[in-house]
């Protein structure tokens, strides 16, 4: 059997995601307080992206 090595990735390849998504939570948080409409379905959608991320990271590692 082989070992495989760890890849080396860059920084910014590790954490391109975690800012990604951090940035659109804060998208959707000043929308969510700066008012109501289409903003409200941004704040929703926005803020339900880290964890449906999180859902999904935890499905994919059980398999």
């Amino acid at each position: 059997m082989t070992q495989r090595r760890p890849s080396r990735q860059s920084v910014a390849t590790i954490f391109a995601a975690p800012i990604a998504i951090a940035a659109l939570s804060v998208i959707a948080l000043i929308a969510a307080l700066t008012g109501d409409g289409w903003r409200d379905a941004l704040s929703w959608t926005g803020l339900a992206v880290p964890i449906l991320t999180v859902a999904w990271a935890m499905h994919a590692r059980r398999i």
